[in-house]
């Protein structure tokens, strides 16, 4: 297994300082989290452990992301551009990938006057909140019950859910009927989050439902 994992590493083609730029973007959003450099030691190394591993330029060292902080990168996925020469890391972060606290280093866009400003996430993509709160339900799962709504939820097993989902569903329906977008946007965010419960409390995630469709669209 580890010369499968050298050879991975080694069939990359590097640059001249033995460095191939390394992407992490979220498994979960698609939302790209940071971009940094890998050399055949990194590459190696995330393989091997499955959390995301860097070359500094600045240390001139190796570092796995989020040792000093605990906001890790864990390996979803692996991915080489056409090229060989730059990789992708699908990831599930544990907490924000910028050292400033923001959850993706691209936090700000260039205006049309060249300056720069803060972006809005929702702007990037307006889905990634469903991959964001995925990740919190995921967390609410071994928290005390009394701690949050969600934690109660699942506390209170499938059956429980299973009925607030249904009466969710119900209740997006009438807004549908003759209620306004505003309350209709207001429920279907409710049915999505009661949803999403549902999928963690049988330890499924959305990324379930949504390879589902992927498939089904394979086939339209």
């Amino acid at each position: 297994m580890r010369n499968d994992r050298a050879a991975t590493a080694s069939r990359l083609t590097y640059n001249d300082h033995g460095l191939v730029p390394a992407v992490a973007q979220n498994a979960q959003t698609g939302e790209v989290l940071m971009l940094a450099w890998a050399n055949r030691e990194a590459i190696k190394r995330t393989i091997e452990t499955g959390f995301a591993y860097f070359w500094s330029r600045s240390r001139n060292c190796l570092w796995r992301k989020g040792e000093t902080s605990g906001n890790q990168l864990h390996i979803e996925e692996i991915r080489v551009d056409c090229d060989e020469d730059a990789v992708l890391f699908l990831v599930t972060p544990s907490g924000p990938a910028c050292h400033t606290g923001e959850t993706s280093c691209f936090y700000r866009r260039v205006t049309t006057d060249g300056e720069l400003e803060a972006a809005s996430r929702a702007s990037f993509s307006p889905f990634s909140i469903l991959g964001e709160l995925t990740s919190v339900i995921d967390d609410r799962r071994t928290a005390a019950p009394e701690s949050s709504y969600t934690a109660q939820l699942l506390a209170d097993g499938v059956g429980k859910i299973s009925r607030k989902v249904m009466e969710e569903a119900f209740e997006t329906s009438l807004a549908a009927w003759n209620e306004s977008d505003a309350r209709l946007a207001e429920e279907s965010a409710d049915l999505l989050y009661h949803l999403l419960v549902l999928l963690q409390s049988r330890g499924l995630k959305l990324a379930d439902s949504c390879t589902v469709l992927a498939d089904r669209r394979a086939d339209q």
